[in-house]
């Protein structure tokens, strides 16, 4: 658990205020704190209070820098920088801890925000709400072409789960997702009896899987395929 910066009292998970004393605490960013590292102004608009985001140098790997709200303390990532952030930050995870996994999100704190879908800072529209891997509780906001914005206190609530071994357990999600999409496609090839459509023409959706003859929108992907063979 994480100490009030001030007065050195435990702070509730994904809190950035202090019970005690009142304080408002940043984030813990390995020894990154609130009066350190500024860099100019950045033209980034946070999309919680409407001011120009403030850039901080993590100092990881030489120079490496994120857009901050002094404000709100909500923290803005380039595409891949939180994922490196956290693996920089969390080492050496060998096991699951699901109990405890389990426990950090029976004490994720709801968020003062409600559900409430935010603008990107950089492009200003309107951003997907995504669970970050799986048991991490967090719903971050995710532009597809600029980055994920995290309110403040969530990044502190990632850093738990990846010490829980949250990351192990959501690769080994991915891979047995892989391992039943291959026993599907296997099934299809060899008995045909979920598709129309033989292995050598199946019609592949947005997500790589097969899209089966009842999906809705199968006789408009056909013939714009058709359109295409024609010209």
């Amino acid at each position: 658990m994480a100490n009030c910066s001030n007065c050195a009292a435990p702070l509730p998970p994904n809190s950035i205020k202090c019970e005690y004393c009142g304080s408002r605490n940043d984030i813990d960013l390995k020894g990154v704190h609130y009066n350190t590292t500024h860099e100019a102004e950045s033209e980034r608009i946070c999309p919680r209070c409407g001011i120009r985001l403030e850039t901080i140098d993590l100092k990881i790997d030489g120079k490496f820098l994120v857009e901050r709200c002094e404000q709100c303390l909500g923290l803005f990532f380039d595409p891949g920088e939180l994922e490196a952030v956290l693996q920089a930050t969390v080492s050496n995870v060998f096991n699951i801890n699901r109990k405890q996994l389990d426990g950090i999100n029976a004490a994720l704190l709801s968020s003062e925000y409600g559900v409430t879908y935010i603008k990107c800072p950089v492009c200003a529209k309107i951003m997907n709400r995504v669970n970050f891997g799986v048991k991490s509780g967090v719903i971050v906001d995710r532009c597809k072409d600029h980055g994920v914005w995290l309110d403040g206190g969530e990044l502190r609530h990632l850093f738990e789960w990846m010490k829980a071994g949250g990351k192990l357990l959501d690769q080994e999600r991915q891979e047995q997702l892989k391992k039943e999409e291959a026993e599907r496609l296997q099934g299809i090839r060899r008995t045909g009896a979920d598709s129309n459509w033989s292995a050598d023409s199946s019609v592949f959706n947005d997500y790589g899987g097969v899209l089966r003859s009842e999906d809705p929108d199968l006789f408009d992907i056909v013939l714009r395929a058709i359109r295409v063979f024609m010209k």
